[in-house]
């Protein structure tokens, strides 16, 4: 992908949408560590898509990206799963089971969407009245008539 952590920073700051295309799983990886790589304390990434987009592959290139090197899978059964080895914290959430949105505060959530660490929240749409007013909207889609491997990646501030 030709372009930059910075650049993209700078057009979601100045309320603009950013539209990529990813065409394999590498480039949904490369374009998660790219954002990881610039990602700075106090940022939350809300993550949405269907099944089977690549949300996975995304989160574990922002964990590449923030210089985590274990495995990272997504925290469906626990929630919350938190990753401290990189050069910053990295609270990856996975809301899909939540219930009610006031699950959230038995997690603490409010210590990591406004602490020093990054967070990136997949199926954050169940939780949207509670989700920060900065937080950055990372949209995945497929178009099978362009290909399988194919994806649309949206990212935009709320």
């Amino acid at each position: 992908m030709d372009i930059s952590a910075q650049k993209i920073q700078k057009k979601l700051n100045d309320g603009e949408t950013v539209c990529l295309e990813s065409l394999s799983a590498e480039d949904t990886f490369a374009l998660g560590a790219l954002l990881g790589e610039g990602g700075v304390p106090g940022q939350v990434y809300t993550l949405t898509g269907d099944l089977g987009v690549g949300k996975t592959v995304f989160t574990q290139g922002f964990a590449k990206g923030i210089g985590i090197e274990g495995p990272v899978n997504s925290p469906t059964f626990t929630i919350l799963q938190v990753y401290e080895e990189g050069r910053l914290p990295f609270f990856h959430f996975d809301v899909y089971r939540i219930a009610d949105v006031e699950e959230m505060d038995e997690i603490g959530y409010e210590d990591c969407f406004y602490g020093e660490g990054i967070c990136l929240i997949e199926w954050a749409e169940l939780i949207e009245e509670i989700l920060p007013e900065h937080s950055v909207q990372v949209t995945i889609e497929k178009s099978l008539d362009r290909g399988f491997d194919y994806r649309k990646i949206t990212l935009r501030r709320r």
